[in-house]
């Protein structure tokens, strides 16, 4: 190859020294340049390289066609020692560097038209003038431009073929050469990496065919307001680099020390107090919501378990789950695709179909990975797609997000008219999702559904919506907020036109109130389909075990057709609120079964938590960051329908005494300094999710007033007559 391109390429060169000029030009520096560009876009001369448009959007509607090659062979100022030489070549060459299918994928969707003429018209002419576009068609140039090689350099990294064809020209070879000598970094158009800093390590290319982060639209560093900090490997000058992660840490002949890499960063983790102890606790099945420690003599109760429910020891769901493990054994034998899909995920991912009124569901091995799976497979597949996600949303969307590779927007916390102010910034075409959840499990926050629907509706966006903490908790059969909201629509069995059913994408997990593990997503049938074909995080893992999934099924059964669990639940969580605030304990307001206790404080929160456990027998698991932010941190309470007024005065009275032997600031103090995060704020009283009238307050409050039951006090005897028909319920089941 290279001895095909000296002689052609030399000629050319003396063609431009003679001073002749070459035919057709192209836009040249002072030729008008459109709104959309940087000034470089056109002006700068450039090596073979990929140059990314200023604003990707505007660049593809001035120009019509997308971002592409731009190809300068001969800089102004070249190693063959002529100045300021003409440029032969500078000009976006469309799609040299996209697939057919995408360039056709893209424009259809965008509008524009492909530009296959004007393509076509740019090769022929650079053809006339190039020897080596003379001897190669566009469907060869394509190719060699996206197939990677490995490539040796102090950065390692990759390089195109058409690249390393570059290298070996007598004029782009030398004018690389100097552009990497005058850089002091990786040859031009080398495709370098880094180890060090934040992107590289967010980066999981598996999810996506484009090589690129998921970047936010705000960005301060796009927007000129901030410089871009640069990691060692990429083309800067040494004295600019920053230093390495390993740096001060080599040991043994230079080599990398990793145990003292370790150690550095459970230092931090030490030193700021978030570093995370986990305790040993073991919940027992029959004396819920006990558990015992390491010894088994040492007898604690749980007060921040996720069984909201306790379906982790209903009979009915124990008996299936004994009765599939003996007939199919412990394991599922496989991934879905290869010998793990059987009858236990159809008849489950029926039923949660059902669950959500939707066309199909999809069960992976956990909510974590459907989050994650899900919004990276949309994210990376919708074109030019861009996420919009709550600021309080939980780890496994954020990740998600960041595998996309797609662009982001974070609206502010629950908060509509942000959210909206953003949608209106992007053009009505583009691909949206709306990712958000129901019940924020760390404040227990609600989020405003229905008018997020409205926006998604006005603006051409979808909705994916994360139920986790909510089904099985909400709404008559258990669905979740979304159904809560239209109570006796769905009741009734009525549940098109709901809330729920504007919903495009619902997730749930079975490890919470249902009591079981894994998670799942509900949608279209064309969208479960997609997902289960494309998402790795689906194809590539072991399928739950047979007896998991029969016994999530007879868990959700269960609840859909029972509300006793719930009602009672919510009715306990009531009681600890009262007397929480009865006894100037800081809750943070909110309309859900959570029920977080402000500290304020990371080792406060550790101390209480610790005393607690060793003082009182009590588990409740302090809450630090990066789970809530630094100077937030909290006690997370979550009672169950099993916790009784013996367990609930035995809580109050703990945390009173532990509020008061620490000095921890009480909901008095918080209004003192103004209040902060709902706490001691005026005004601020959360109305409860579930009313009177759905609790049956109301009427059990009529009925014990004929009877005289109430003699106990009104609270108590509503708990005791719901415990009561609980356990009735659960004994007629098993």
């Amino acid at each position: 190859m290279r001895d095909t391109l000296v002689a052609p390429a030399l000629q050319l060169t003396q063609v431009i020294d003679s001073g002749q000029k070459p035919a057709p030009r192209f836009p040249s520096p002072s030729s008008p340049q459109p709104s959309c560009c940087s000034p470089d876009c056109f002006a700068s001369p450039v090596s073979l390289s990929l140059r990314a448009p200023y604003d990707d959007r505007r660049c593809r509607a001035e120009h019509r066609q997308s971002p592409a090659l731009l190809i300068d062979f001969l800089p102004a100022q070249s190693s063959l020692g002529l100045r300021r030489r003409p440029t032969i070549f500078r000009h976006f060459v469309h799609s040299i560097c996209l697939d057919d299918d995408k360039l056709s994928q893209s424009t259809r969707t965008l509008g524009h038209d492909p530009g296959i003429g004007i393509m076509d018209s740019v090769l022929r002419q650079s053809k006339a003038m190039c020897p080596f576009l003379k001897a190669a068609s566009p469907a060869t140039l394509r190719a060699m431009s996206t197939s990677a090689r490995p490539k040796a350099s102090p950065c390692g990294g990759t390089m195109s073929k058409l690249q390393l064809y570059a290298h070996r020209c007598p004029v782009m070879g030398k004018a690389l050469a100097v552009q990497s000598a005058r850089t002091g970094g990786a040859p031009a158009g080398l495709r370098a990496f880094s180890g060090h800093g934040k992107a590289a390590a967010n980066r999981a290319r598996i999810h996506t065919s484009r090589n690129q982060e998921a970047r936010a639209v705000d960005n301060p560093i796009l927007e000129g307001r901030d410089e871009a900090r640069i990691p060692p490997g990429m083309a800067v000058p040494r004295k600019d680099a920053a230093p390495a992660v390993g740096a001060g840490l080599s040991h043994d002949a230079g080599k990398f020390n990793y145990d003292a890499f370790y150690n550095v960063e459970l230092d931090k983790k030490h030193k700021d107090k978030s570093y995370r102890y986990f305790n040993n606790i073991n919940r027992l099945a029959r004396e819920f919501p006990r558990a015992h420690m390491a010894n088994k003599e040492d007898r604690v109760t749980v007060w921040c378990a996720n069984d909201y429910l306790g379906m982790g020891r209903n009979s009915r769901v124990l008996n299936k789950m004994h009765e599939t493990l003996d007939e199919y054994g412990a394991g599922a034998g496989g991934t879905r695709n290869i010998s793990g899909h059987n009858k236990h995920a159809v008849e489950l991912e029926g039923t949660l179909a059902k669950l959500h009124a939707k066309e199909a569901a999809l069960v992976f091995s956990s909510c974590y990975v459907a989050n994650d799976a899900t919004l990276a497979t949309l994210g990376s597949k919708l074109p030019d797609c861009v996420i919009l996600s709550d600021s309080l949303n939980h780890a496994s969307m954020i990740q998600g997000i960041r595998h996309s590779g797609t662009k982001k927007i974070v609206f502010k916390h629950n908060d509509v008219a942000d959210l909206e102010a953003k949608l209106a910034s992007l053009p009505l075409h583009v691909p949206k999702i709306i990712a958000f959840e129901s019940v924020y499990s760390m404040c227990g926050s609600i989020g405003p559904i229905e008018k997020i629907c409205d926006l998604a509706d006005k603006y051409g966006a979808i909705t994916f919506l994360d139920e986790v903490h909510a089904v099985g908790m909400y709404g008559p059969h258990g669905a979740g907020v979304a159904e809560h909201l239209d109570w006796e629509a769905h009741r009734q069995g009525r549940p098109s036109g709901s809330v729920m059913d504007r919903i495009d994408i619902i997730t749930g997990t079975l490890g919470k109130a249902y009591g079981c593990v894994g998670g799942y997503i509900a949608g279209s049938n064309k969208l479960v389909d997609m997902i289960r074909s494309l998402a790795p995080g689906f194809i590539f893992t072991t399928s739950l075990p047979p007896a998991t999934m029969a016994g999530a099924k007879a868990s959700i059964e269960y609840q859909m057709e029972y509300d006793g669990d719930r009602r009672l639940q919510q009715l306990h969580t009531r009681a600890v609120k009262e007397e929480m605030n009865a006894r100037d304990i800081p809750v943070i307001p909110n309309p859900s079964h959570i029920i977080p206790l402000l500290v304020g404080n990371a080792e406060l929160a550790k101390a209480a938590s610790d005393m607690l456990l060793q003082d009182y027998q009590i588990y409740v698991q302090s809450i630090n960051y990066p789970t809530v932010p630094v100077g937030q941190e909290r006690l997370r309470i979550t009672p169950t329908p099993g916790h009784t007024k013996e367990y609930r005065d035995e809580l109050v009275a703990a945390v009173d005494e532990i509020w008061t032997r620490l000095g921890i600031k009480r909901t008095s103090q918080w209004a003192a300094e103004g209040g902060f995060i709902g706490v001691g704020e005026p005004g601020n009283v959360a109305q409860p999710l579930w009313t009177n009238k759905q609790l049956g307050i109301e009427e059990a409050a009529q009925e014990m007033k004929a009877t005289g039951d109430a003699s106990q006090g009104f609270t108590e005897a509503l708990l005791a007559r719901e415990s009561h028909s609980v356990t009735r319920v659960a004994s007629a089941a098993a």
